[in-house]
């Protein structure tokens, strides 16, 4: 074998994980940044019948998935304000196999939860301002970025 085969074979085991996992990586925070936050607010026009509607009818575009979750967090903040706090997640959150942390503020959040009085052809969603703390996924122990929402914070 040529020294040049070698070290492309030697590359590919060695930083093949690494890439993929990079990319991997990089697919969860678009995704996350483009589902989750939304700062400064969207005025969706009066068709979709209130902002969860119309919020909800992008996302499903986006991920082109035309089921209807049930509920869908999106955050009111800047993304690097939301970005800090992923930076020391020392939790390790088995159920979701990732890295998460509560955040230390609160935040104004969207609740998008699927109405129960909804068409059966449609998903309608009823929609919920709050403010809270929430409970972050996190691309990896340090340094990382949000991957996903698993809840709010209910405590005191």
């Amino acid at each position: 074998m040529t020294p040049a085969v070698t070290r492309l074979l030697f590359l590919q085991l060695v930083l093949g994980p690494t890439l993929v996992m990079d990319i991997k990586t990089q697919i969860g925070k678009k995704k996350f940044y483009a589902l989750n936050i939304d700062y400064p607010r969207v005025i969706f026009p009066k068709g979709f019948q209130g902002y969860c509607n119309g919020l909800m009818s992008y996302m499903r575009g986006k991920v082109q998935n035309s089921d209807c979750p049930k509920i869908h967090y999106v955050i009111h903040a800047p993304w690097k304000v939301i970005k800090r706090f992923c930076k020391y997640s020392d939790n390790f959150c088995d159920n979701y196999n990732e890295y998460c942390t509560l955040t230390e503020d609160s935040f104004p959040i969207t609740v998008c939860s699927l109405s129960y009085q909804q068409p059966p052809t449609s998903c309608y969603y009823d929609s919920i301002l709050t403010n809270q703390k929430l409970y972050l996924l996190c691309s990896r122990k340090y340094e990382a970025d949000p991957i996903g929402i698993i809840g709010l914070y209910s405590g005191v």
